[in-house]
C-alpha cells in the first residue's frame, strides 16, 4: 500500500491577487535549493486516522499555526515518488515570521557519527501564484491549478451557470 500525506495549501487574496504559503524543506539537503522543492505543509497519516485532521496536525508541527476552516477539498494527487497527498485549501493571513517547526535528528555529516537537529521547516513563505508553480515540488503544482480552478474560475462561471 502507498504512503499517505495529507496537506493544508493556506491562501489569502491581498487586493486583487491569489497567494498562497508555502514551505521550505529544514535540513541539509535542501540549504541550497529553492526552485522546485518547496511544499504545502504536510505529512503521512495512519490508515483509520482522519485525514482532515492528520493534515491540521501536520500543519501546526510544521508551522506551529492552527488554520481556521472552512476547509475546501483539493482532492488526491499521486507523487512522482508514488506516495498519495490528500489536500484542503483554507482562507488566512498567517505571518510566516513566527514560525516554529518540530525537528528531526540525523547524522551530520555524513560518517561524522555526529546527530545533529534540524527542523522539519527551516522557513515559510507566501508566494503569488505565478511564483509557486515555480517554487512548489512539481507532483504538487496540480493543487495550486486546483485552488485557482475553484477560487477564480469557478466564482467567476459556477458549475451549471450558463455563460
Amino acid at each position: 500500500m502507498p504512503k499517505t500525506s495529507a496537506g493544508i495549501l493556506l491562501y489569502r487574496r491581498p487586493g486583487s491577487k491569489l497567494e498562497v504559503l508555502l514551505v521550505h524543506p529544514g535540513g541539509p539537503f535542501w540549504a541550497r535549493k529553492n526552485l522546485g522543492v518547496w511544499s504545502l505543509a504536510k505529512g503521512e497519516y495512519q490508515e483509520g486516522e482522519d485525514p482532515l485532521c492528520a493534515a491540521l496536525r501536520e500543519f501546526f508541527e510544521e508551522t506551529g499555526h492552527r488554520p481556521a476552516g472552512p476547509f475546501l477539498p483539493l482532492g488526491q494527487r499521486k507523487q512522482p515518488s508514488g506516495k498519495h497527498i490528500l489536500a484542503w485549501a483554507a482562507e488566512g493571513d498567517w505571518d510566516p515570521s513566527s514560525l516554529v517547526s518540530n525537528t528531526f535528528s540525523m547524522e551530520w555529516p555524513r560518517g561524522s557519527g555526529a546527530i545533529r537537529e534540524f527542523p522539519e521547516v527551516d522557513r515559510a513563505e507566501w508566494f503569488d501564484m505565478a511564483e509557486a508553480q515555480h517554487r512548489i515540488l512539481s507532483g504538487q503544482r496540480g493543487f495550486l491549478d486546483d485552488l485557482h480552478r475553484k477560487l477564480v474560475v469557478e466564482e467567476l462561471h459556477p458549475p451549471g451557470m450558463n455563460t
